[in-house]
């Protein structure tokens, strides 16, 4: 089997002639441990069975060579990398936005979609915003603030405390 020279690898794992280290520890294709070998002596092994030396552990000291096909190592790696991406959920920021002087009825509504997004795993902001001699009454949305704070003590944690911004107060939650 003739090999055409290739440039080394800019990512992924060291294998065959890349490999720097002097010496390795080699695992064959059936994963029995063969001892420490010479890096050459290790890649003309892997060559008669028809495979490569790949380096899996290149931290170790020696580093840990395997007997594998390189393409499919790097393949496999490439599928398990964009399956962890695919699974793994961003957190977002969802605002929720309030009076003051809101109605029990409405703030209970309000508090269902906080619970929703808090337990979809998402950060939630809460805005009250205060219009005309509402902003007087600071007190009145720190109060509401509060309830807020004591309604979802055991799902969230208050992330950001309640503070002004012009003519609104803000809050940040997030999930436990």
């Amino acid at each position: 089997m003739t090999r055409r020279p290739q440039s080394p690898p800019m990512h992924g794992p060291r294998y065959n002639e890349f490999i720097v280290s002097p010496k390795v520890r080699v695992i064959d294709e059936n994963g029995e441990n063969l001892g420490v070998l010479l890096t050459a002596e290790a890649i003309e092994q892997a060559a008669e069975v028809g495979l490569d030396l790949v380096e899996v552990s290149p931290n170790a000291d020696p580093p840990v060579a395997k007997f594998l096909d390189v393409g499919k190592y790097k393949y496999e790696a490439q599928k398990k990398a964009n399956l962890a991406r695919k699974s793994q959920k961003t957190q977002e920021i969802k605002e929720i936005k309030m009076r003051p002087n809101i109605d029990d009825h409405d703030y209970d509504t309000k508090m269902k979609k906080v619970f929703a997004f808090i337990e979809e795993g998402d950060k939630v902001k809460v805005t009250l915003r205060f219009r005309g001699r509402e902003l007087a009454h600071g007190q009145l949305g720190m109060n509401l603030l509060q309830r807020v704070q004591e309604d979802v003590s055991e799902t969230a944690k208050v992330e950001q405390h309640p503070r002004m911004e012009g003519r609104q107060m803000l809050m940040v939650l997030a999930p436990k």
